[in-house]
């Protein structure tokens, strides 16, 4: 797996970006070519457990509860800190394997290219493993979705990668906004308090709107897979908004390639 390069830019699109104007728009339900889903998910940093040739720490896990049926699972992590805390607890609790693999930062579109290229050749699955902060934080917003679709035959809990977005308006359009150039863009944000700076932002511009805006929250998973299947253009203004977190890793980067500034 590839390290991550050329992420530096990055960093000045997504700051010059979330202070455009405002706006609504609707998302309804073009699919996208793979790589212009591999496009969206190109910004955001994850982190893999490799050994020392890049092969990913594997995990043969059961598919089902009292299944004998087992799979072959990789996990991803969304955060660095996550991922530097399970190499920590591995080389506490296995040290011979724990010594033996690393953190590896890799791109989220290196891992959707990875799974689909290998979709026929190895029997390997990746887990993106979330922040439990947010899972916690989309847990109470997931059970106001489900409430507000009675009809609704989901799992009450969430599952996944959770992913914050805005909707406003009388029509509850996605709160979008416009950069200098023009572009209209729906963020999905990776953390909550990112998206309540912005709906922030949006009332103080738009008080008399104050009182409809709600926040939703989709996985991750699924935003990918709607990528892949639905058929609407609107879909090629979504834009994910790496987190705090991520975007200071990205801006060590930038630095470390850039040792003069």
């Amino acid at each position: 797996m590839k390290s991550l390069v050329r992420w530096g830019a990055t960093l000045g699109l997504v700051g010059s970006t979330l202070l455009g104007s405002f706006f609504t728009a609707n998302l309804g339900a073009l699919a996208l070519p793979d790589k212009e889903v591999a496009d969206r998910l190109r910004p955001i940093p994850v982190f893999t457990v490799t050994d020392a040739q890049g092969a990913p720490l594997v995990a043969t896990v059961p598919l089902r509860e009292g299944n004998s049926q087992t799979a072959n699972v990789a996990g991803v992590f969304m955060s660095q800190q996550d991922a530097n805390a399970f190499l920590d607890r591995l080389k506490t609790e296995n040290p011979e394997l724990g010594n033996s693999v690393q953190i590896v930062p890799v791109s989220l579109a290196e891992v959707y290219e990875l799974e689909k290229n290998n979709q026929n050749e190895e029997d390997l699955d990746f887990a993106f493993i979330p922040k439990q902060e947010q899972v916690q934080l989309a847990q109470p917003l997931w059970e106001a979705q489900l409430s507000r679709n009675q009809n609704a035959q989901q799992n009450t809990q969430f599952q996944g990668v959770p992913l914050f977005v805005a909707k406003a308006g009388p029509d509850q359009g996605y709160l979008t906004i416009q950069p200098q150039n023009g572009v209209q863009l729906i963020p999905f944000f990776f953390e909550k308090n990112q998206l309540q700076a912005m709906v922030d932002r949006y009332k103080g511009q738009q008080p008399n709107q104050a009182g409809n805006i709600t926040i939703e929250v989709v996985s991750l998973e699924g935003l990918i897979g709607t990528l892949q299947r639905e058929n609407d253009p609107d879909l090629n203004k979504i834009m994910l908004v790496p987190s705090q977190e991520s975007q200071q890793f990205l801006e060590s980067l930038r630095r470390n390639s850039n040792p003069s500034q």
